[in-house]
């Protein structure tokens, strides 16, 4: 099992970002669904003003290059990512056409 934490933020609007939390009360079942058959065992997005901090574990077959392939290829997925976009913006050291970008862990209590 792996966990991987990435962060996005979205634009800074109370509104738009009220509408985005209602979007996550109920996620498409075809996302979920693209989610899981990724090999990504839980998910879990937090907010803090407009940053979000989305923690993934997953299982050890798990890529992101197999994930974006799989998405691609999937049309529900690139619908539900084309309206996300109207709530999410990149962070400000992100390249063109990324979105939610890889954290680096930089400390942990004990060690396994």
């Amino acid at each position: 099992m792996k966990r991987h934490c990435l962060a996005l933020d979205l634009v800074d609007d109370p509104k738009l970002i009220e509408e985005y939390e209602r979007y996550h009360l109920n996620v498409w079942p075809e996302i979920k669904q693209s989610i899981t058959e990724a090999g990504i065992v839980e998910m879990e997005i937090y907010r803090v003003a407009n940053r979000l901090f989305m923690v993934m574990e997953t299982n050890d077959d798990f890529s992101f290059e197999k994930k974006a392939k799989m998405d691609a290829a999937n049309l529900k997925v690139a619908e539900w990512e084309q309206l996300m976009w109207k709530y999410q913006q990149a962070l400000p050291i992100a390249k063109p056409g990324e979105k939610w970008l890889l954290m680096q862990n930089i400390f942990k209590l004990t060690e396994q």
